[in-house]
């Protein structure tokens, strides 16, 4: 299932919990948000894909597709309280997804005949830092803002490797830079906070790895400009 598909299933949920949340008259945790630093961890899911920008080349009618599926993430949550509403986090975390990258050729030219299509299996070390504006807590409900940075590291980007799309290998930048904006809710219960939380995460660097120009002009590369990765996270936090 697309991860698209359950968005307003999820942002019922949260709406009608914050609402039954903000019915109790107990509040639970009462001093937790005055601790200066408080620990945590995450899981969730997400769905990527990429954003493309075209170029002038040697390929003209040429274009690229992805069909992606719903991945996997898992972290840890360091917070440190910078004042009442604003929070300094870093989620150091592991991101994995699958896609399928088929290359098209719309003239049917043949270009692609030996190599159009590939498996993108990828996964990322994570590491963001984000900041994150709480509103006022109504009794054990609390929504907030989160924003910020982020370093990913691809274990599976190929960029060393010797071999390019001309001998059937797909490479990719393993150093890039991304920003997240997300929204979310804290939850207090007696023994932990739960934090759900939806999250767009977009690059900010080009992510492809260009083929070697030595084997000549390439109808998998050379079309592209950019190629940059648009996501969509389901965050569930334990604090």
């Amino acid at each position: 299932m697309k991860i698209y598909k359950v968005l307003p299933l999820l942002l019922i949920i949260l709406l009608t919990a914050g609402s039954f949340a903000q019915q109790k008259k107990v509040n639970q945790l009462p001093i937790f948000d005055k601790h200066e630093v408080h620990w945590g961890f995450y899981l969730g899911w997400n769905n990527s894909d990429y954003k493309l920008t075209y170029k002038e080349n040697d390929f003209p009618n040429t274009s690229v597709r992805f069909d992606n599926k719903t991945g996997f993430n898992i972290g840890l949550i360091a917070d440190m309280k910078i004042n009442n509403s604003f929070n300094l986090r870093l989620e150091p975390g592991l991101i994995s997804n699958e896609s399928t990258l088929y290359f098209l050729d719309n003239d049917n030219l043949g270009v692609f005949d030996n190599y159009a299509s590939t498996p993108i299996e990828s996964t990322f070390l994570h590491i963001p830092i984000l900041i994150k504006y709480s509103a006022m807590r109504l009794n054990n409900v609390r929504p907030y803002l989160i924003g910020g940075f982020s370093y990913d590291y691809n274990f599976s980007s190929n960029q060393d490797s010797a071999d390019d799309n001309f001998s059937g290998q797909f490479r990719m930048q393993s150093h890039n830079f991304m920003y997240e904006v997300g929204f979310g809710f804290d939850f207090y219960f007696h023994y932990f906070k739960f934090s759900p939380s939806i999250r767009g995460q977009f690059a900010l660097t080009n992510e492809i790895y260009y083929d070697d120009p030595s084997n000549g002009p390439s109808p998998w590369t050379d079309p592209i400009e950019i190629m940059a990765t648009r996501s969509l996270f389901i965050k569930l936090a334990f604090e």
